[in-house]
């Protein structure tokens, strides 16, 4: 088949980013971080017979996100401040 892509452009152009798995490998999927769990863990052990919405799920794992960043930006303009090249819980505190 790669003999036939690259002999044919026109099969190369349209197959030209196409890659055959060798047999017996699965195709191996791209993880995501999330913070999904840990909030469901949280919110069993605040209210145990509350459940959570997909959507409110995404909406939670985001504003954690967003609020880690901050904080990490912060963080590193402290250190930047403090002439510090490695970020310490003193930085991520103050932040």
């Amino acid at each position: 088949i790669t003999l036939a892509i690259k002999n044919d452009e026109e099969l190369n152009k349209l197959l030209g980013g196409v890659t055959i798995q060798p047999s017996g490998q699965a195709a191996s999927k791209k993880r995501t971080e999330s913070y999904r769990s840990y909030v469901y863990k949280v919110l069993k052990q605040v209210q145990p017979d509350t459940g959570i919405s997909k959507k409110s799920m995404s909406l939670m794992n985001s504003f954690i996100n967003d609020i880690f960043e901050r904080i990490a930006s912060e963080a590193g303009k402290l250190a930047t401040y403090n002439k510090k090249a490695t970020l310490s819980s003193q930085e991520i505190q103050t932040a």
